[in-house]
């Protein structure tokens, strides 16, 4: 994929059409994920929900960051040396790539961006697909149906699109990335609007769901897997670390079912690995948490029973 211009992005497209540079095959592609990443745990769960994980293999870096190459100080994704250093993460099975750092620079040695995860592989081509987790899942949910398990299973239906779309631009901004601006506000502004907007968002997601099962009525769709990710965190890290601490998940009796129901939807919980979640957010931003202290609580047992049944 080497070029001339620097790359800050992949947003190639799996497609059924067999003539498609990245046409749909089984083995072919590979997801490289964190457990501790949000948006990387949104394609394990579509693994998970479509019965995929025949047709794409995946595999989880370690939780805390690293340094990625010995010329630089920068601090990302890195693979253990062997599958017993970190339970829950492996060595880079195709090219034993140290760091997520370097398959970037495989390929695509102008590469200008944030090293991130996830990155789905082609192994054909020996390049990024996409590392644009939104555009991961939508590829997830039609592309390789004739592989899947659960082919009927569609999460961005087309009758409910534009209401999902509503749904994810208020969610993404104000819980999804919205802790994340509370969490690394330099002023106390900029935390103030952002917490305000965060739980003005959570309330209004009990709302709903206080009327309905989902968040766009009675099918569970992308929507619900997006807010998902960052509910099960929330307690966990984004309250503790991040200081979005208005108030608990467990606090808010439709949201907290409706995280337990989601969790223990088959296949859903094996995406949710709390011990490398705690890791990362702990001890890989020293900046927010200096000593690199891990809690001990509060392990939340999202197996436990949840009411969802009477919506």
């Amino acid at each position: 994929m080497a070029n001339e211009e620097a790359v800050t992005g992949f947003h190639g497209w799996i497609s059924r059409d067999p003539n498609s540079k990245f046409a749909a095959e089984s083995g072919r592609y590979h997801l490289y994920v964190s457990y501790a990443c949000p948006w990387a745990s949104r394609c394990l769960a579509y693994l998970q929900l479509k019965g995929l994980q025949g047709a794409i293999s995946f595999t989880a870096v370690k939780p805390i960051w690293g340094r990625t190459k010995d010329t630089d100080n920068h601090m990302g994704w890195v693979f253990p040396a062997t599958d017993t250093e970190e339970p829950g993460a492996e060595p880079d099975p195709l090219y034993g790539a140290s760091s997520i750092r370097a398959l970037y620079e495989l390929a695509c040695p102008q590469y200008a961006g944030a090293y991130s995860v996830p990155v789905l592989w082609d192994k054909k081509h020996t390049t990024i697909v996409n590392n644009d987790s939104g555009e991961i899942i939508r590829m997830l949910n039609t592309e390789m149906n004739e592989f899947a398990t659960h082919p009927e299973v569609d999460l961005y239906p087309a009758d409910l699109r534009s209401q999902i779309d509503e749904i994810n631009e208020w969610v993404y901004k104000a819980i999804n990335k919205g802790v994340y601006t509370c969490g690394f506000a330099k002023d106390q502004q900029t935390y103030d609007q952002a917490v305000k907007l965060c739980f003005i968002c959570l309330n209004k997601c009990e709302a709903i769901l206080n009327e309905q099962r989902y968040l766009c009525g009675d099918e569970l769709t992308e929507a619900d897997v997006r807010l998902f990710v960052s509910l099960v965190r929330f307690d966990e890290a984004y309250a503790a670390l991040f200081n979005c601490n208005e108030k608990q998940l467990r606090e808010y009796p439709n949201l907290f079912n409706f995280t337990k129901e989601i969790y223990q939807i088959p296949g859903i919980s094996s995406t949710v690995n709390m011990v490398h979640i705690k890791k990362h957010y702990y001890k890989s931003h020293p900046q927010y948490n200096p000593i690199g202290i891990i809690p001990i609580g509060p392990n939340i047992d999202f197996s436990s029973p949840h009411d969802r049944d009477r919506k």
